[in-house]
This record gives structure tokens, sequence and C-alpha cells, in this order.
């Protein structure tokens, strides 16, 4: 387990039996943007990867399609 994972380990521990829909989680990660806009890319990667993980033929450990532009620097 990667240090990073302790986040994932206390959702699995603490609501792992539980069952949400789509649109829950969906209204969870906006409010999470709104209250932390400085993760609003890797969100919008996370939500994205979720979206299509069975649509894109179902590896679920595929890049995004399209990376973010970086921010240019002047």
């Amino acid at each position: 387990m990667y240090f990073t994972d302790a986040g994932i380990e206390e959702l699995d521990d603490r609501r792992g039996d539980e069952q949400v829909t789509m649109a829950w989680l969906a209204e969870r990660l906006r409010d999470f943007v709104d209250l932390n806009p400085e993760f609003e890319t890797a969100v919008d990667r996370l939500a994205s990867w979720l979206a299509r993980i069975d649509i894109d033929g179902g590896d679920a450990v595929t890049e995004p399609a399209e990376a973010a532009e970086p921010a240019d620097e002047e």
C-alpha cells in the first residue's frame, strides 16, 4: 500500500459497505472542488476515468485521453 492509499483505506473501512449512486458521487466531487479548487484538474481526471472504465474497452489503468495543457509561463 502506498502512503497515498491511506485515505482510500479509510473510505473503505468507514463506508465500504454502503452503496451510492453515481449522481451522489458526482455531487460530492463538485462539493469537494468548490471547497478545494486547487484539486479541480485531479478530480476532473478521476471523474472522467470513472466514467470511461467500462466504455473504453474496460481497461481501468489507462491514462486520460487528453492531458491538461500547461499554463503559459511568461
